[in-house]
Parts: C-alpha cells; structure tokens; sequence
C-alpha cells in the first residue's frame, strides 16, 4: 500500500492498493464531493467493472450515469468525445459533477478530456484498469483525442481529484496487454533509474511480487517530473522516450500495432541512432535490445525511414522547423535536444539501420 502525492496545479493523491474499487464512491465523495457520478469506459472493461463502480457511487450518495464507447485508439476521436459531452448533458451534469474514468488509456485520456472541458471543467476521478494506464496515462494531467492527422493533437492540461490504482484489476489483462504496459515501465528506467531498468531485466509477468514497487516507483519518477514542468514546456519531454517514433510506428499500422509495443521498438530504434551518433555506447543500445526481446517486443520496424519521418511530422514536440528528441546516454541517463528538420530526418535514417 503507498500513496504518492503531486504538487500541481491541482494537488492530488495516487493511491496505490490504499483502496478497493468498492471503495471508489468512498473516495469519490471525499476528495470531489459532488451532485452527481458519470462513468466513462469501454467494451473490454465495463463487463467487468462497471457494475461495482456505479453500486460504490450509488452507496456514497451520487446519482450515477455512465457512458461505455468502443473500445481500442479507434474510438479517441472527436466523434466519441463528442457523443460523450451529450450523454454527460443528457444526465444533467452540471459542474459538480465527478466524471470517473474507469479503464486504460484510451479510456483515461477521453474522459479526462470530456471532464476537463464540461462545462469549462468538473472534476475528475482516474480509475485506471491497464498497466500502462497505471504507471503513465492515469497520471500527470496530460488528456487527449487523436485526429486521423496525428495522436494526441486535441486536448488539455485536466489534473484529476484522485488516482485510485487497485493492482488485482491488473489480474484480468490479457498477456498482450500486460505486456504493453511493460514499455512504458522500461522507459522510466531508462530515463530516470537504473536501478529500475535493471530490475525490469527479469521481466515482469502478471501477479509478480515486484508489481507494486514498480508502480509505485514510475509514479514517482513521474511525479517529480511534472512537478518541475507540468505544462511540458521541456523536462517533462523526457517521459515522452521512443514516442515520437512509436507514435509514427502506431500511425502508419493504422493503430493496428498497439501503443506499448510501438514504443518500445521507438525506443530502441532511437537508441541505435545514439548509438550510430555516439551519444551512447553500443553496449547500452545492446542492453535495452536485450531487455525488449525478453519482454517479447521488436526492436526493428517493418516501416521504411521516410514512411516514419513524414508520419512524425504532426508531434506535438514540433515547433516550427524543428522538433524536440529524446535521446539517451546510457541507461537512466536521458535528455532532450531539438533537432532541425533536415537533421530529424538524418536521425530516423541512422534509426532504421
């Protein structure tokens, strides 16, 4: 049991294994209070949980309502956000009202959009049912849909009142998904702590011993990050390690290959640039190779150079005529450097081999 707080706009608690689902109404009304609960998730998740979510809420006095969309990137559109700020109003929200977030990702960064903009804004409460959304998504404020131009590019800064992390959810993931939250774990050791990354070299599996103090330790990670640059004005760029290509890599698969697996070979195609470029040494590329083929995810692209440059356009770290990378110099030693475009597009080409 841990709870991690953040210092930012909105202070707020992590709870990691400090309450139940069951116990989501209870922490609902403590720290948002409100009129009235509107539960936002998917077809994977809400078969599973919805039930107990909105009986929690209703015990702790809230009207309740919920919204479940498709699940999958397919559906972060403007489309599904948009059918989601009518049901909101259809249930008579009014700025009172809590929107909890319950499922991974995809799930967290809508509905945390849908809420950071209801009305100019309600509270919000992150329920997060993935690995990936656990130690990443759920945290730090950052919420968005995509356009078909690009991921992420409609959105805002929305803090939540709480993160309520109940690990025995991670139990019902399919091995696929367990294992595509597992990239974005890596990275933060990668960035930020070897210590971590070399823990991680025995790969997690779902019910491991070490599950709760890894988690524990990303959102720490992730916290001091944000608390230094919370509107990802530069520091904070850090956590964004292999996305920029993995971004590239789930958009030109037509998001057929999912978010973690993407990231983890962004992640190791930009380590052989740093490695090619001499940032790093080719035995610290080799060691993030190794620990990725442990965890099953490829360290190659099926997607030439050009194919990825262009799709990378659209990052949100591009200003202007350059863009910002994040590059390592061995493992938990990372940093950003903005490159111009000529030389980003020389990068994906040493990046790709």
């Amino acid at each position: 049991m841990s709870i991690v707080h953040i210092e930012a706009s909105r202070p707020y608690d992590v709870l990691i294994d400090e309450c139940t689902l069951d116990e989501v109404g209870e922490l609902t009304r403590r720290v948002s209070g409100g009129d009235a609960a509107f539960v936002v998730s998917d077809t994977h998740v809400a078969p599973l949980y919805l039930d107990r979510v909105m009986e929690s809420l209703l015990e702790a006095g809230y009207r309740t309502s919920s919204f479940v969309f498709e699940a999958g990137e397919a559906s972060k559109t403007l489309q599904t956000y948009a059918a989601c700020q009518s049901a909101m109003a259809e249930a008579g929200l009014t700025r009172s009202s809590v929107v909890v977030a319950l499922g991974g990702g995809v799930v967290g960064d809508l509905a945390g959009f849908a809420a950071a903009t209801y009305m100019r804004g309600c509270s919000c409460i992150q329920v997060p049912t993935s690995l990936l959304s656990c130690v990443d998504s759920s945290v730090g404020g950052k919420t968005a849909v995509d356009l078909p131009e690009g991921k992420n590019l409609v959105g805002a800064f929305f803090q939540p009142d709480a993160v309520l992390i109940d690990t025995s959810l991670l139990e019902t993931l399919p091995h696929h998904f367990f294992t595509d939250g597992c990239a974005e774990v890596l990275k933060y050791g990668a960035i930020a702590d070897e210590g971590l990354f070399s823990l991680l070299e025995k790969p997690l599996v779902a019910r491991d011993s070490r599950l709760k103090e890894v988690i524990r330790r990303c959102v720490e990670i992730k916290r001091d990050i944000v608390q230094e640059d919370e509107f990802e004005q530069g520091h904070r760029q850090l956590l964004n390690f292999g996305h920029t290509l993995g971004h590239a890599i789930e958009r030109c698969s037509n998001f057929e290959i999912t978010h973690g697996y993407a990231v983890a070979c962004g992640m190791a195609l930009v380590a052989r640039a740093c490695s090619i470029r001499g940032l790093c040494g080719e035995s610290s590329a080799d060691r993030l190779f190794a620990v990725l083929r442990s965890y099953g995810f490829s360290y190659e692209t099926d997607f030439d150079s050009s194919s990825l440059y262009q799709a990378a356009l659209l990052d949100k770290k591009r200003k202007g005529d350059s863009i910002s990378v994040v590059l390592v110099r061995g493992m938990g030693k990372a940093f950003c450097e903005s490159l111009d475009l000529e030389e980003f597009r020389r990068f994906v080409a040493d990046a790709c081999g």
